[in-house]
């Protein structure tokens, strides 16, 4: 695998954006060695005294330099772990089918399939991260344990769906449910969290356009899935001290200094919108 970018297999609309993600990326021999795939069961079992003496152990022992990204299948999910493969940050990845994680992105991320509902297999899918990030709503509604969690990134449309009307609101209902619910668990979580609003997400490529961050603009502009996924990214170097709530379109406003664009927003967020 040295020396050569995975294969994109099941990429649709973020295919470009994929292979100039992957363009420059040179993996290192210590990078190969570092990234190698595992993959854990969701099979069920009792922990006895000495399995949790050991798991005890492990977890006082272990380096959380990871980022799991909770959905790797979600379109906007993969293109979060390109961008953080050619940042070279250690990727875990939950996935509905590991063989085709496989193909897709190789060793350089740590695929995991299973239930999201079983406490011992997110135990195990959260051991050695430091940070979260969520590019859709339902994940963090499972989590109970925060442990060891240094900062949660949650990509949000609840302004979108609180701004529909009619049919569509009926449409995104359930949707707005567990948005509100992943936004409420993560502002009790105790854990720095970055909750970003979007407006309605397209497929038109990233980069090209400014932005706007005013209040009340997500729920009638849109955003660039590239852009989107690339704001989750930038995101994980800006940690709040607490909370960071706030709304993000395609405008007229470039952004050259993310750093100093993230300070602004933490300035002028009081995290408990």
């Amino acid at each position: 695998m040295a020396g050569s970018a995975p294969t994109i297999s099941f990429f649709n609309s973020s295919s470009l954006y994929c292979n100039r993600a992957f363009e420059n990326f040179k993996p290192s021999r210590t990078f190969d060695k570092r990234f190698s795939f595992t993959c854990f069961s969701s099979k069920k079992k009792q922990l006895g005294f000495m399995d949790q003496i050991l798991d005890y152990i492990e977890e006082e022992d272990e380096v959380k330099d990871a980022v799991l990204v909770t959905d790797g299948d979600n379109e906007i999910g993969q293109m979060i772990i390109l961008s953080l493969i050619v940042k070279r940050i250690r990727v875990k990845a939950l996935v509905k089918d590991k063989r085709i994680a496989m193909e897709a992105f190789g060793t350089y991320v740590e695929s995991m399939a299973g239930d999201t509902k079983d406490k011992a297999f997110l135990k195990k899918a959260l051991r050695g991260v430091r940070a979260v990030i969520c590019p859709n709503e339902g994940f963090l509604y499972n989590l109970e344990s925060w442990k060891g969690i240094q900062h949660v990134i949650l990509l949000s449309q609840l302004s979108v769906y609180r701004g529909s009307t009619g049919i569509q609101a009926v449409i995104n209902s359930n949707a707005r449910k567990l948005a509100e619910q992943d936004e409420n668990l993560v502002k009790a979580s105790g854990v720095p969290y970055s909750i970003i609003r979007t407006g309605a997400l397209k497929d038109t490529p990233g980069g090209q356009q400014g932005f706007c961050f005013d209040e009340g603009s997500a729920a009638k502009g849109s955003l660039s899935k590239e852009d989107a996924s690339f704001i989750c990214v930038e995101a994980l170097d800006n940690v709040p001290l607490k909370g960071l709530v706030f709304e993000v379109i395609n405008g007229e406003e470039k952004v050259s200094d993310w750093k100093k664009c993230f300070a602004t927003l933490m300035d002028s967020s009081s995290g408990e919108a």
